[in-house]
């Protein structure tokens, strides 16, 4: 029962994924399509038994960063884009093409049978486990992220009083 889960929310994830390449005229639609996908993807991630990445996929990218995305396409009036009629149609080509040799490349990697998938270790995907492995392994890479995140803002509010002036 299970499996047919994971497919479901796998099917939804693709679904998503492909909503927000195939809509690049309507930048709001592609954000609520990249929606569809993070939560499916936390759906995902509550099958594997790791709930607390679930509920923190759903809430920070489905919640939080949707809706940062959505708040600077207000801000910046950004309700189509700037592509010309012309390109549309080689980026969608383009976007079908890698995504169709992405999907034989992943089924050419399949197996004919899955082995038996291991026991979990001990708190897996719970809170302590994920701060050990956050403030230790991956420090550096939680810390240029949170950076990241920082300096879009910042240019985010710089574009906005740019274009209000």
């Amino acid at each position: 029962m299970s499996e047919w889960i994971f497919y479901a929310f796998a099917a939804i994830a693709v679904a998503g994924a492909l909503g927000m390449v195939l809509n690049v005229r309507n930048i709001v639609a592609g954000a609520l399509s990249l929606t569809a996908t993070m939560v499916s993807l936390g759906g995902v991630y509550v099958l594997l038994e790791a709930y607390l990445i679930g509920v923190l996929q759903i809430l920070v990218y489905a919640g939080a960063i949707v809706v940062v995305f959505l708040f600077v396409v207000m801000l910046l009036n950004l309700r189509e884009d700037g592509f010309a009629s012309g390109r549309q149609w080689v980026t969608k080509a383009i976007a079908a093409a890698l995504g169709l040799a992405a999907a034989v490349g992943l089924v050419g990697l399949l197996p004919l049978h899955f082995p038996e998938a291991a026991a979990l270790p001990e708190g897996f995907g719970g809170y302590r486990s994920l701060a050990t492995l956050l403030f230790t392994d991956y420090v550096l890479a939680f810390e240029v992220s949170s950076l990241l995140l920082l300096s879009a803002m910042v240019g985010a509010v710089i574009l906005a009083r740019r274009s209000s002036e």
